[in-house]
């Protein structure tokens, strides 16, 4: 049952973390807020590995390997996509660039991992992909001139922060199958740690307003996101094929998109919501179980 509901839930909590990256820009530094995030996370973990006596790999390699993933997963990926909205980069832009992991990641799953695809699964990325940009146009458009050019080296930083999730997913695959996925999360978020907080000492000013709005972002950012959501896509990508599981970051903007209407009023055109209608139907084609 876990594993049915898994896609559902975890795009539904996943798509919050643009949201929960808006709200909290004026009230912290992006760098300084995830490391808390990730401290945070990684304690939760290790309380909940003493409940359950859960102990962590003897294997040293495995230590290394969900250090390194969580680098990856976490620090480069979140880091990236948090700074480059807190700096003013468009959220749609943004998940924009973050959907091109789906097309990225099935290209290297079938080189690195061997994985298959069918003709319906590639025509379902192709149409995922450009249902997104049909339904982000509108927004892209709001970027010309002065504000593109100003954006550059924040898309350069995004697309930098795609390719390192995208990465992590396959290295996740590849050597990280064994073992328990609590102490493995852990571990990552030791390393997402470890490998933000020098940047957010050296960039930021380690600012973070505590008062209610402030507790609860961070308390939804722990809990809904770094535990619930990453351990969904961690047993997706577990138990399927790690393309399928990437494809379903393509529902991520549009959700986003109609999340941002909802709660502050944004524009919702009905190209945006064609886009979205066409996004839906080439992941399903992609996870589509063959007759």
């Amino acid at each position: 049952m876990l594993l049915r509901l898994a896609p559902v839930l975890f795009v539904l909590i996943w798509s919050t973390g643009w949201i929960a990256a808006r709200a909290a820009a004026p009230l912290a530094d992006p760098l300084t807020f995830l490391a808390a995030r990730y401290a945070l996370a990684a304690l939760a973990l290790f309380l909940i590995l003493l409940v359950f006596g859960v102990k962590l790999p003897s294997d040293r390699r495995l230590w290394a390997h969900g250090l390194a993933s969580g680098v990856l997963l976490h620090a480069i990926y979140l880091g990236g996509v948090w700074y480059v909205i807190d700096e003013g980069l468009a959220t749609p832009l943004s998940g924009l660039i973050a959907a091109l992991q789906p097309l990225l990641t099935a290209v290297l799953a079938v080189a690195w991992l061997a994985e298959q695809l069918t003709r319906r699964q590639w025509l379902g990325l192709g149409l995922g992909f450009a249902g997104l940009v049909i339904a982000l146009l509108p927004k892209l458009f709001e970027l010309e001139g002065e504000a593109l050019t100003a954006a550059a080296w924040l898309i350069v930083i995004n697309v930098v922060a795609m390719v390192s999730v995208t990465l992590g997913t396959l290295y996740q695959k590849r050597f990280l199958q064994g073992g328990d996925l609590r102490a493995i999360s852990m571990l990552q978020y030791v390393g997402a740690t470890l490998a933000t907080l020098p940047f957010a000492y050296l960039l930021e000013e380690m600012h973070i307003t505590i008062n209610i709005e402030s507790i609860a972002i961070m308390a939804w950012s722990v809990l809904g996101l770094s535990l619930a959501a990453i351990g969904l896509l961690l047993l997706l990508i577990r138990h399927g094929a790690v393309s399928r599981a990437a494809t379903l970051i393509y529902l991520i903007p549009p959700l986003v998109t109609l999340e941002a209407w909802m709660l502050f009023g944004e524009d919702l055109a009905p190209i945006a919501i064609l886009g979205m209608l066409i996004t839906v139907f080439g992941v399903y084609l992609v996870n589509k179980k063959p007759t």
